[in-house]
């Protein structure tokens, strides 16, 4: 099947969205399909990826999709146009939406009216349910849940170190206003005034000049460490020497840094508004905390208390988790499918006239 993703955001950026349609495609590769990603993120072309330097949708002619998966986030209009230009054009199409749409204030009504979504002839979907109910909400159409993935076998729980010193707590997270850089910082620091800890944060973004400026002003040289980007094998490292793993961010549609550490053996302590409430289960695989009091709170618990941070952690070493590769191809074939039977008659016909 000759599959185009097409996304605002891809490598070298570094996200969530990119590093997922990086691995769909190449899952996608490997199970024998014909794939293009196209984006208009500047870097380096190399095959199997387009790199466009504007917003036109003239760069469509000639690729001869059989499915367009358009992926967008709060703000997306290259993917955007992409999907009303192929789905009304007769090609089978798929808009996923990694983001929530919630707390957006009149943005989602406004662009809702402006591009006529509702009426596209698309087959909508989300990466969580979290994600997937302001969607159906505002659109009124029925909205697939198509999860993220991970390689699992590729973060299996490595053997288990002694705890040396300070109990090592990690996140993993672009540094944005979004995903909550700064209040993490709230939340170790509270948690630092009553336990042990030391604090990795890995990731960059542009909240990383006002976390360094937190850090000397609190004195948190010694507790918190801003490790920058760092490669899959470093996390992985990293992971194996974590007893707990932070998502401070609200509105995380899904959470693939989280996903990798709980497949990894680790406790996740994350908000219980997330998207990651998919796979963490509260007392089973982590905590779920309501706010930033009680996930400081949480995050004390995990770390006092030796035996429930134990037992969590030998539930994650011991039980797999889902969202694995396979599943995540069996279901976007399915949603295909699905695209693929969507009725672009009337559609064909609103274009004639």
């Amino acid at each position: 099947m000759r599959v185009v993703h097409v996304t605002d955001c891809y490598l070298p950026r570094v996200g969530g969205i990119e590093l997922h349609v990086r691995d769909l495609a190449d899952q996608q590769r490997a199970a024998g399909h014909d794939v293009l990603v196209v984006t208009t993120t500047p870097g380096e072309s190399l095959p199997g990826l387009m790199r466009v330097r504007d917003r036109r949708t003239d760069w469509l002619t000639g690729l001869s999709a059989e499915v367009v998966q358009a992926h967008v986030s709060v703000v997306s209009p290259f993917a955007m146009a992409a999907a009303r230009r192929t789905s009304y054009a007769g090609v089978p199409t798929v808009v996923t939406v990694h983001s929530l749409w919630t707390h957006l204030g009149p943005l989602p009504e406004l662009t809702r009216e402006l591009w006529g979504m509702g009426r596209w002839p698309v087959m909508w979907s989300a990466v969580s349910e979290p994600a997937a109910e302001p969607v159906r909400h505002l659109l009124g159409v029925p909205v697939h849940v198509l999860p993220n993935a991970v390689d699992l076998s590729a973060w299996l729980p490595l053997p288990l170190g002694p705890v040396d010193g300070r109990p090592r707590v990690l996140s993993v997270m672009r540094l944005t206003a979004v995903k909550r850089a700064l209040p993490l910082l709230d939340v170790l620091r509270s948690a630092a005034g009553q336990v042990d800890l030391r604090a990795t944060v890995i990731g960059d973004g542009p909240k990383r000049a006002a976390m360094e400026r937190y850090v000397d002003r609190h004195g948190l040289a010694d507790v918190v460490e801003l490790a920058g980007t760092q490669q899959r094998d470093v996390i992985r490292q990293r992971l194996a020497g974590a007893v707990v793993f932070l998502a401070p961010a609200h509105r995380e549609s899904f959470g693939i840094a989280a996903l990798e550490a709980r497949a990894s053996g680790v406790p996740v302590l994350a908000s219980a508004r997330s998207g990651v409430a998919s796979f963490v289960t509260h007392g089973q695989d982590g905590l779920l905390a309501r706010d930033d009091r009680e996930m400081a709170d949480e995050l004390v618990r995990l770390l006092a208390d030796e035996r429930l941070r134990t037992r969590i952690a030998e539930h994650n070493r011991l039980v797999a988790p889902r969202f694995g590769w396979a599943e995540a191809l069996s279901d976007h074939a399915r949603v295909y499918a699905l695209a693929g039977a969507v009725d672009r008659q009337g559609a064909r016909a609103v274009v004639a006239r």
